[in-house]
């Protein structure tokens, strides 16, 4: 008939693409270069979203673009360059590692075509551009899983901020799963340990290990954020493992901004008075970061490393983050698994060949429907 649409032309679907499930990792991001001029475009998308700042909008702009974008750039710039590497960014380049070893853990054991891809909630690859690339490779199942094992509203709820503005724009968007948190999951806490482990046998053991999370204001604890309570537990968890008491395994937050009262203890304090205390040597964790980033190789590594000696310590012996360890993928891989559970892809019926045929069916109905246009 004159005038029918031809939907065999629609952008975003096409009868030559099968069907696949796809993983986005999500993790924070990182400037591109560590200049003042990259890290500023950076830090005002970063410090502009209303899930990490929750001050009047109107007044936080007016303190964001008056005077903290103003300063604070130059200062980060040289926090960055003190970590960059030749490849870039540690936070990027880890997180691609991850990325890489996570679709070749998938791809051996999910019976169906999975596609792992990486999106930064911050800088690039941001989350539409990424959504929309696994689109054109034919994703139709996706789950979001964002590599913060500790939920907060100002880290995962953001990365679900963005996954949601992304899909309400799209004419077809995927079917969605999104995985909250793992900060209670066993393979993730055996990794942490077999780490902490490994860390020991490859370098002593201190006096104490230190459980350093990044921090959130306190506020927002008392708004029902669950941040402080996971990260609590995730602690008692890896104590457990490790056969280890309250007293031997400390808990503090680190990063804290501005003068309001963030999560506590802190950081820099604890390891001062550690110092202050006579020990001569501490080990310290971040379980709160998935691959290592500014807030562990600058700040924890140097900065807190100078703190403890100058408060009268020898050694603090960072202990890195899980990266892309075969634990740590194997940890995630297991979620993926779990959450993808229903979806034809991970059922051991998947018939790669089947699947085939019915797709070149569909194609021929598709272009015979054309034709009769």
């Amino acid at each position: 008939m004159p005038g029918t649409p031809n939907y065999t032309g629609l952008a975003g679907h096409s009868h030559d693409v099968l069907p696949r499930v796809g993983v986005l990792l999500v993790n924070l991001g990182t400037p591109d270069a560590p200049t003042a001029a990259a890290v500023r475009p950076y830090l005002a998308q970063f410090l502009g979203d209303p899930r990490v700042i929750e001050y009047p909008r109107l007044l936080w702009k007016a303190i964001l673009h008056g005077v903290i974008l103003r300063i604070r750039p130059k200062r980060s710039a040289h926090a960055y360059a003190r970590i960059w590497t030749p490849e870039g960014s540690p936070l990027r380049t880890g997180s691609e590692a991850l990325a890489a070893a996570l679709q070749a853990e998938l791809s051996a054991v999910v019976p169906g075509p999975v596609r792992v891809a990486l999106a930064m909630r911050y800088g690039r690859p941001d989350v539409a551009s990424r959504v929309a690339e696994l689109q054109r490779e034919g994703v139709r199942r996706l789950i979001v899983l964002p590599l913060y094992p500790q939920y907060s509203a100002t880290s995962t709820g953001s990365v679900f901020d963005a996954v949601a503005d992304t899909v309400k724009g799209l004419r077809w968007p995927p079917e969605l799963r999104q995985i909250n948190d793992y900060h209670a999951e066993a393979a993730y806490i055996e990794a942490l340990a077999a780490s902490v482990r490994a860390h020991w046998a490859a370098n002593g053991r201190g006096e104490k290990l230190l459980l350093s999370f990044h921090g959130i204001p306190e506020r927002y604890l008392r708004a029902g954020d669950p941040y402080f309570c996971q990260c609590h537990a995730t602690a008692r968890l890896l104590r457990e493992a490790l056969g280890m008491g309250e007293d031997e395994a400390l808990i503090s937050f680190q990063s804290r901004v501005g003068r309001e009262r963030w999560l506590h203890p802190y950081t820099d304090e604890t390891v001062k008075q550690l110092g202050a205390k006579g020990l001569k040597r501490i080990d310290v964790i971040s379980p709160g970061f998935a691959v290592d980033c500014l807030e562990t190789l600058e700040e924890i590594a140097m900065q807190n490393a100078d703190f403890f000696r100058e408060a009268g310590g020898e050694t603090l012996s960072y202990i890195p983050c899980l990266n892309a360890t075969p634990s740590h993928v194997r940890a995630l891989a297991s979620l993926v698994l779990r959450h993808g559970q229903g979806w034809p892809e991970f059922s051991p019926d998947y018939d790669a060949a089947a699947e085939a045929v019915r797709l070149a069916a569909a194609r021929e109905r598709a272009r015979a429907v054309s034709s009769d246009a």
